[in-house]
């Protein structure tokens, strides 16, 4: 089996390139100078991430200041990495994971773990850095871990990442730590490896750890602890005995309860965030042209924005109609007026391209981009034995086909992309009757429990390429109508597609899982489950006046989200 180590890489349980963050914004949100020689692409990390000058320390950034602080709409005292509620800060700088997976290329970085090994299908071994110390001076170790997963066993509401589902035991044997699974599990070392990991000591004592909001004085890995907290700011002061404070230049990170309405994009305008996540209608002109010098933006390509049909419902469950759908909507107008030339058109695949082009099932024409083309979309219709009664098209059985696009209220780039697949599907023959509920009704209820006719989601694009078709795909990720389903909205249901899944969960190599991964994009080109529009950018502003080594269009060494390692990037513009 293979084996992991901080001079060894392998993309067999990664795609090759993609951004791992996938739902609209609060999802498009969320390198490394690790120890010993670690190599990327062949050149050592520390060149790569993260460098000390000559002679000496790093200049001091004395302050940055994100976005928003999280918390909700009040945001209290909540430090617990597993609550919906957690403050901005709690992931990422006091708690850590045992490896960062660069959600834009896909590299797999030592973090709390040094190495891992598959020993076969079911087992998965990880050797723990050593040296590292929580914030409150005690030692970290192995059992953190073990007790951290077994916590997560019992309490599954916390398991954020879905690692612990099939998973039998965690043992620690001296340095390593040992994953065993019922069955094979490979893919799982993404969601092992993105689980944060809590101290043994504080967290053994609490009764409930769901309700737990860790509020005094949070213990973590990370090279941050809390400074200062009220409802309209939270402010994180660097750990000077961080195991990697000797590469980080910032020493306090400040988050911000951001502003109402067009208050928020004011502030970010002034200069007063040194970074955030904001979709802005026209980015040169309202924030670049403020300050050109220190103005700038980078929106990568991330997840697959698609449209969700309620499969079990009719037309929606016709395979013909679904193609007609796909060769009537121009993705190429979506893409230029309703995402301002921001993003690029999708593969019917499912596979984000660019970035994933080496994963592509080189059998499927085109690159599998669907064609706008309306009278295709026509005939397509009328071959399955759909009919027109002058402009109105009916089905076989003669109703007309009318029904309803469920868009979250406020979210007015999507809005604009309804309203042009609206009209687009009016031209041969459909009516669609664009609706704009509040987006905890559209996303939080009626998605998930199959309240709809047609909705927007969000799949792919991620680093685990079996992650990229299990979520909208699997059987088992679906609900009966009524009932919530975890991420298959569309409540697609296949034997075969369970079955290609399956044989994923064992394929030790990646060519082995290319080749499943081929007939999974088969499967979305020729069934067409979901019809993939465009690829979500993922929106980042940045100014470079009090750092800069952020990452960017002509340097992405990681993605936007993945502040552990931008923290070990930044400096002070002198030494930039």
């Amino acid at each position: 089996m293979t084996s992991h180590d901080t001079k060894r890489y392998s993309h067999a349980y990664a795609c090759s390139d993609g951004s791992c963050g996938i739902d609209r914004r609060s999802l498009l949100k969320g390198a490394a100078a690790v120890g010993g020689g670690m190599m990327i692409g062949g050149i050592p990390a520390s060149r790569i991430f993260a460098q000390t000058p000559e002679g000496g320390d790093l200049t001091p950034i004395p302050r940055l200041n994100g976005g928003g602080m999280g918390g909700g709409s009040n945001p209290q005292a909540n430090f617990n990495p597993y609550s919906p509620n957690k403050i901005s800060g709690t992931e990422n700088l006091v708690f850590e994971r045992l490896y960062i997976i660069n959600t834009y290329n896909c590299e797999e970085v030592p973090w709390l773990a040094e190495s891992y090994e598959w020993t076969d299908s079911q087992n998965l071994v990880f050797t723990i850095r050593e040296g590292i110390t929580w914030n409150d001076g005690t030692e970290f170790t192995a059992d953190d871990i073990v007790f951290t997963f077994d916590l997560l066993k019992e309490f599954p509401a916390m398991d954020l990442q879905g690692a612990t589902p099939g998973l039998d035991s965690v043992t620690a044997d001296g340095n390593t730590v040992t994953f065993s699974f019922a069955n094979p599990a490979t893919p799982m070392f993404h969601p092992v490896s993105n689980t944060y990991i809590v101290p043994k000591h504080v967290w053994e004592g609490i009764d409930d750890p769901v309700t737990f909001v860790n509020d005094e004085s949070p213990v973590g890995t990370g090279p941050y602890t809390l400074g200062s907290f009220n409802s309209e700011e939270v402010v994180w002061t660097k750990n000077p005995d961080y195991w990697q404070a000797d590469q980080i230049a910032v020493q306090e990170v400040g988050f911000t309860k951001p502003a109402e309405g067009q208050a928020d994009m004011l502030r970010l305008a002034n200069g007063e965030y040194d970074w955030n996540a904001k979709f802005i209608p026209n980015v040169q002109e309202v924030y670049v042209s403020r300050d050109p010098d220190h103005n700038h933006y980078w929106y990568a390509p991330g997840g697959n924005i698609a449209l969700y049909f309620n499969l079990t419902k009719a037309p929606f469950n016709d395979v013909a109609f679904r193609k007609a759908v796909a060769q009537a909507v121009n993705k190429d107008e979506i893409a230029e007026k309703a995402q301002l030339g921001y993003v690029e058109t999708a593969s019917q695949t499912g596979i984000k391209l660019p970035g994933q082009e080496s994963w592509l099932n080189p059998d499927i024409p085109d690159e599998g981009r669907v064609a706008y083309d309306p009278d295709a979309a026509r005939a397509t219709l009328e071959e399955a034995g759909y009919t027109y009664d002058g402009d109105s098209l009916r089905t076989p059985e003669g109703d007309p086909v009318e029904f309803s696009f469920k868009i979250p209220a406020g979210w007015t780039d999507w809005i604009q992309a309804g309203n042009i697949i609206a009209t687009n599907l009016g031209d041969i023959g459909m009516q669609v009757n664009v609706e704009t509920p509040d987006a905890a009704i559209v996303n939080d209820q009626d998605r998930k429990t199959g309240n709809f006719d047609l909705v927007f989601g969000v799949h792919g694009g991620g680093c685990s390429m079996y992650r990229n078709f299990y979520d909208h795909l699997a059987s088992a990720a679906t609900a009966p109508v009524g009932e919530e389903a975890l991420s298959n909205f569309v409540r697609w249901e296949d034997e075969e597609t369970d079955d290609l899944l399956n044989q994923f969960l064992s394929a030790e190599d990646e060519e082995t899982q290319k080749e499943i991964a081929y007939q999974l994009q088969t499967i979305m080109y020729e069934q067409l489950p979901t019809i993939p529009l465009w690829l979500g950018a993922i929106w980042f502003q940045y100014r470079t006046q009090n750092a800069v080594g952020w990452p960017n269009e002509e340097d992405p060494y990681a993605g936007s989200g993945d502040l552990p390692l931008i923290l070990l990037r930044l400096r002070a513009p002198e030494e930039g």
